[in-house]
């Protein structure tokens, strides 16, 4: 119903600001305008985060790698922003996880990368925001392989520990939308710009296909900022005018594995002769990533082929005392970077800088950039934008605008043991919400108390209770089983059956809150299999090329009854 509101409040009035595309970067922006007090509008043609923000790496880092190129202001800005995130903005969401670099030389290796870790940790303090993390420390050997079990003895000399962040992509970025929406923004998934309104040169609106309700509606706007990273330059053909800049897709997979897998207390960070390589702490999971390499076929849907699994399983296989087997992959993702094209044909030497341009009239793209400095890009496109504005419009905000759930919830997190005995919900379970829902999970504990039944694990996910997935529905804008099962919950990659066991019971969950009869609900689950088939399907595929073609075999949309 507020969807339905606010496509057509959108069109009814201009607005001030009309941003395309629901990613990390869109949904940044549309909250830095609408605290601006700008009357803010926000589109996204699938579900929100369904493109890179919800397939990253899930870190919230300062990015290490970038000081080796020397790149300090783009480090020195991230690390700025991930002390932000964990101590102002969402500390519900954004969290400290400790990683293990093995040294394989003895001498000049030690005092080379720790030199660079020492720099990492001085430039985080130095910003007044990394106080909450601890600072790294050298390790032996024998020290390293306490940490790290999993580690062969061979594999290293020594290693050094240090601490970045983690997040879950996909709930930032639905939580950056809520707040956006809180502070009066209009906000639609499911709403596909499929075209641009000009007056002359000037760019004044979008014409908004309403992809399930059907309908088109001409949304105007003084500035409309296009933020479909990966999808840039698509989005700027539409208008003619295709910018100063070209942005390409470099494509990363990321395989999970059961905790018990890997045998360790840190995460990893291995070097590779491309790039890097993380095995990253995921709850009751590893995350073990990534790739690098250039992608032009579907954006949607990046397949990962077998020749990408097999590449990540070599290298992670190169330093584990017992190897990790194809059998012990439990899920597999993959997503495109937005890289602002430059000299360098490879994609791991593309800028992770950002750019912002107005290439016409009205008109303002920020393509480029990283997850962790999203907030930042938002905040460069919108002052960009109040160029074009006939008026005096207040500083950008969001420095200091904590996102929804992030107020109040230390308090409920050292009360977590009373809020147990209160709901009759373990206390893992209310730690689990704490952290995924922040302060708002007191109306998670509403929907139980009103139907207890809600308060039991999903039976084929009980990491996740029924609740969740009502909620999802009812307050988070999920539409379809796919955003419940994919980027509401990550299901579909934390469980071997890819989520296909809990599809039925989710589906049924949602179907009252949706209005849906029993034939959108199989609908829902006939699509959401085909999904999982045609994805296990490309990756068992030799190359990008026979991968992509069978991920396509699956119909993208559910049609609404």
């Amino acid at each position: 119903m507020q969807r339905a509101e606010a496509l057509a409040a959108m069109a009814e009035h201009e607005l001030d600001v009309l941003v395309i595309g629901g990613g990390v970067v869109g949904a940044g922006t549309a909250l830095d305008a609408v605290t601006r007090g700008l009357s803010t509008g926000l589109v996204e043609a699938r579900d929100w985060a369904s493109g890179t923000s919800s397939r990253s790496s899930k870190l919230i880092h300062g990015g290490l790698r970038y000081l080796e190129m020397l790149d300090f202001a783009l480090v020195r800005e991230a690390l700025k922003e991930r002390g932000l995130l964990l101590e102002r903005l969402a500390p519900h969401l954004v969290k400290p996880v400790p990683f293990l670099y093995p040294l394989q030389h003895r001498g000049w290796e030690r005092l080379y990368a720790g030199s660079g870790v020492a720099l990492y940790d001085a430039m985080s303090m130095a910003r007044g925001h990394g106080r909450g993390l601890p600072v790294h420390r050298h390790l032996s050997r024998g020290q390293a392989l306490r940490v790290a079990p999993c580690l062969r003895k061979d594999a290293l000399v020594g290693a050094l520990q240090y601490y970045d962040a983690q997040v879950d992509d996909a709930r930032l970025v639905a939580t950056l939308v809520r707040t956006a929406a809180s502070y009066g923004a209009r906000v639609a998934n499911r709403a596909r710009v499929t075209g641009f309104i000009r007056e002359g040169e000037r760019v004044v609106g979008a014409r908004v296909q309403d992809v399930e309700g059907g309908g088109e509606y001409e949304v105007r706007a003084q500035q409309v900022v296009n933020a479909t990273g990966v999808w840039t330059d698509d989005t700027q053909a539409m208008v003619g005018e295709r910018g100063q800049f070209h942005v390409r897709a470099s494509k990363g997979i990321h395989l999970v594995v059961p905790k018990d897998r890997i045998h360790s207390t840190s995460g990893l960070i291995l070097r590779t002769e491309k790039s890097v390589l993380f095995v990253i702490p995921w709850g009751r999971h590893w995350i073990v990533g990534t790739t690098d390499t250039g992608w032009d076929l579907d954006k949607a849907h990046p397949a990962a082929s077998s020749a990408d699994i097999d590449y990540l399983l070599e290298h992670v296989n190169s330093v584990l005392a017992v190897p990790l087997r194809r059998d012990d992959v439990q899920g597999v993702y993959a997503g495109l970077r937005p890289l602002l094209a430059g000299e360098s044909d490879a994609t791991s030497k593309l800028s992770r800088e950002h750019t912002v341009a107005h290439p016409a009239p009205g008109l303002v793209v920020v393509a480029g950039g990283k997850y962790t400095t999203y907030r930042v890009m938002a905040k460069d496109a919108v002052d960009e934008a109040v160029h074009g504005l006939d008026r005096r419009v207040a500083d950008c905000v969001t420095e200091e605008t904590p996102l929804l759930g992030a107020e109040g919830y230390q308090a409920l997190w050292n009360a977590r043991a009373r809020i147990a005995a209160r709901t009759g919900l373990h206390t893992v379970r209310v730690e689990h919400l704490l952290n995924r829902y922040g302060s708002m999970a007191e109306e998670i504990f509403d929907l139980i108390e009103a139907d207890p039944a809600l308060g039991e694990p999903l039976r084929a996910a009980d990491d996740y209770l029924r609740a969740e997935v009502v909620y999802a529905a009812s307050h988070e804008g999920a539409r379809h089983l796919d955003d419940v099962l994919t980027r509401r919950t990550r299901i579909s990659i934390e469980t071997f059956d890819r989520g296909t066991r809990s599809a039925r019971e989710a589906a049924e969950l949602m179907a009252p809150v949706l209005g849906w009869d029993k034939g959108q609900i199989e609908r829902e689950v006939e699509h959401y299999e085909k999904r999982v088939e045609a994805e296990r399907e490309s990756q068992l595929q030799p190359d990008d090329l026979t991968a992509d073609a069978a991920r396509l075999g699956a119909p993208d949309i559910v049609p609404l009854s």
